[in-house]
């Protein structure tokens, strides 16, 4: 059986939001793996990476499995109803409804997080709350059939959860070994629990515009 995985793509995402579970999930045994935009020109990444689409909206077929990455300016992505009727669309039919990093405040603006716990990025996960989701701290949330992930590089240790939903802890930590995923970090810093005031100060200072247009846009969902 042909299980269906969809990544939506839109300019300006994060690129490491999609790459890290598209690793994983195209070795699930049977996986298909769609990248789904308005049209099949290059979408360019919040650090100029280019990305193809492989389809479009209109000729995606129905999902298993729909995931949406997320980006510095995911509000972008708040007023546009193509996008957001397509993942309306979707969910109402695929068996897991899914997210990485900031894509799960568009998941909450297309209102497909209502009543589940979620997580996002650290600087974002409280904001989950203005669009009806329990804001839930974790590298991987689970409710139903709402799975999301946390910032960036959690979407591995998402992707590989998915996996095991999809085929079994056999497969994924078969595919875990075959990527030689088995992180050790240089530095102890890549979450505010263990990470240095001063650098934490420099993070939040660095992002600190888009964080409070996120916050505002955020709160017109209240």
């Amino acid at each position: 059986m042909t299980i269906e995985i969809g990544f939506l793509l839109f300019n300006g995402l994060t690129q490491l939001d999609f790459a890290g579970p598209f690793e994983v999930l195209s070795r699930v045994p049977g996986a298909r793996v769609h990248l789904v935009a308005d049209s099949l020109d290059a979408i360019t990444a919040d650090t100029g990476l280019r990305l193809l689409p492989t389809t479009t909206y209109e000729e995606c077929p129905q999902l298993n499995v729909l995931c949406v990455p997320g980006g510095p300016h995911v509000e972008s992505l708040y007023e546009n109803e193509a996008a957001l009727d397509f993942l309306r669309q979707q969910a109402a039919e695929a068996d897991y409804v899914t997210s990485v990093c900031t894509g799960s405040l568009i998941l909450g603006a297309a209102g497909l997080l209502e009543g589940y716990k979620a997580t996002s990025h650290w600087s974002s996960v409280g904001l989950l709350g203005h669009f009806g989701a329990t804001p839930t701290r974790g590298r991987v949330v689970t409710d139903r059939n709402r799975i999301t992930g946390g910032g960036v590089t959690a979407g591995i240790d998402f992707g590989l959860t998915v996996a095991a939903a999809l085929a079994g802890e056999q497969a994924a930590k078969m595919i875990q070994l075959g990527l030689e995923y088995n992180p050790e970090p240089p530095f102890n810093c890549g979450h505010p629990d263990v990470a240095e005031k001063d650098v934490i100060n420099a993070v939040i200072t660095a992002m600190q515009d888009r964080l409070d247009t996120r916050i505002k846009r955020a709160a017109a969902f209240a």
